[in-house]
Parts: structure tokens; sequence; C-alpha cells
């Protein structure tokens, strides 16, 4: 069951309310340097990709590289880590000759991976722990547009370690939707057939020996 907004890990980036972060976290001052017009270009870019996503501003960004500060050095790195390999997957999607993006998808797709990949752009990378900040910001932000794709394509992979279908890729991937959609008419058929018997006053027991 999908949440109505995914995030790329299950412990999300503390970055929309204040509230979420720890009394003793105070605003990272160096996030001051970076320019309004730069941050403005950040965050539009965030809503091309993802429309619903949180607005990006200073204030935002300085709370989370304090956050982020405030971390031992493993838990930061792993936090930094986490959403890089969400990314490392998107990659892998893209990549493998098995699973057809639509080109909307693609094109989404290719503007994160060309921010990312650049060194020119809110934080450089060089920066010691906060260059890529901004990079798995971008990753979290607009997860909700990538995840359902995500989750598809890795159960996807799944079902092909597994079920070793025949064919080439197209027929493999064909093979997987047609396993699916019979899985998922057996689960509607089985829903139906327990509101049945739900509605005439049948016990849970007796449906689950009827069905």
């Amino acid at each position: 069951m999908r949440l109505p907004h995914p995030t790329p890990t299950p412990e999300p980036f503390p970055f929309e309310r204040e509230s979420a972060l720890p009394h003793y976290v105070q605003p990272y001052e160096p996030a001051m340097t970076i320019s309004p017009a730069a941050i403005a270009a950040f965050d539009a870019l965030v809503h091309e990709l993802h429309p619903d996503a949180a607005r990006v501003d200073a204030t935002r960004l300085q709370r989370l590289a304090g956050w982020l500060a405030s971390l031992p050095a493993s838990e930061a790195r792993r936090a930094i880590d986490e959403r890089l390999q969400c990314l490392q997957d998107l990659r892998s999607m893209v990549a493998d000759p098995g699973w057809d993006c639509e080109p909307a998808m693609r094109r989404r797709l290719d503007q994160l991976f060309a921010y990312v990949d650049s060194d020119d752009d809110l934080i450089p990378d060089r920066v010691p722990l906060f260059g890529l900040l901004d990079d798995v910001l971008l990753i979290e932000l607009t997860w909700p547009a990538f995840a359902a794709e995500a989750e598809d394509f890795r159960d996807f992979c799944a079902y092909r370690r597994v079920e070793h279908p025949d064919g080439d890729v197209t027929q493999q991937r064909a093979a997987w939707v047609r396993d699916r959609l019979a899985e998922l008419a057996l689960l509607q058929h089985h829903a139906r057939v327990s509101d049945s018997h739900y509605a005439n006053g049948r016990s849970p027991e007796a449906v689950f020996r009827v069905a």
C-alpha cells in the first residue's frame, strides 16, 4: 500500500515544520551565503519536478543544515547516503532495457540527474558535509513524482528474479503486467465475496472458509 506522500526513506527530513526539529538545533549561518536568486531557482526546479512539494527558502535551508550539523558524523553521512541510494535506484530504472518510462517521466528524471551531476548547483559539492545537502533535498522533495514508478520497477525486478519469465525484455514486462493484473483481479474477487458474506450476516470465520 503506497503512502499518500511517499518519502525516499522511512525517516523524512525535518524540513517543513520547525516543530519537527529537536529544541537544541540552531540555524546554520553559512546557509545565509546562498543568494536569494539561487534559492529561487532551486525552488523552481523542485516545483517543476513536483508541483506539490514544500517551498524552499533560506530559513528552511538554514534549519535543515543546522539539523544535519547537529547529527553525529556517521548519522549525517547515512542520511545523505540513503537518499543517494534512492537516486541510484532511479538511474538503474532508466538504464534497464526491460523498463520503458513514459517520455514525461524520463524528462523529469533527466532534469533530476542533470542537477545532481552538476558541480555548479545551489551548494557546491566540494563543501564538506553540506555539499550534497541540496542534492539529497531535491531527491527528498520530488520523490512523490517518482515513487510509484520506482516501486513498480522494484516489483518488476523481484518478479524477474523469482519467476524467470521467458522471452525478451518486452515479453518479460508483459508477463509481469499480466500476472499482476491477475493477482489484482483475484483480490478484488475475494473482496466482493467477503463484502457479500458480511452483508448477509456471515461471520469472518465463515467468510474465510467459503473464500
